[in-house]
């Protein structure tokens, strides 16, 4: 049986933890979209009739969109954990995440979950 080697795994969960956290954002995102956004932005005084159609088309799945949301930035969140813990295994001379790679992610995570909280909690 062939073995895979930890660079490869490593990559494989590199990717596997960057499409769970823009899946995650997009569907925390689309449930925040009806009601948290539109509030928020014109109260910055941004615009937000754009979010219009976004919203309409997503609001009768709110509900679908908050669980696909919390599963996959929880998944993508162990799979961060995962690399990171690598990462610090590694050590400085290795090849292994770039650190600006990790930051991203964990940027991204802690958008998905500040949509999720914002598509949860506004109604």
């Amino acid at each position: 049986m062939p073995q895979i080697s930890p660079r490869a795994a490593e990559t494989s969960g590199e990717r596997s933890a960057a499409v769970l956290t823009i899946g995650g954002v997009t569907a925390a995102f689309a449930a925040a979209a009806c009601c948290a956004l539109p509030v928020l932005l014109t109260g910055a005084g941004i615009g937000s009739a754009w979010l219009g159609g976004i919203g309409s088309v997503a609001a009768p799945h709110r509900n679908l969109l908050l669980w696909l949301s919390v599963f996959s930035l929880t998944a993508g969140a162990v799979l961060l954990f995962r690399v990171q813990r690598a990462a610090i295994a590694c050590g400085a001379g290795g090849g292994c995440t770039p650190r600006w790679l990790r930051a991203l992610l964990l940027l991204g995570l802690v958008s998905g979950a500040t949509l999720l909280w914002l598509g949860y909690s506004y109604v």
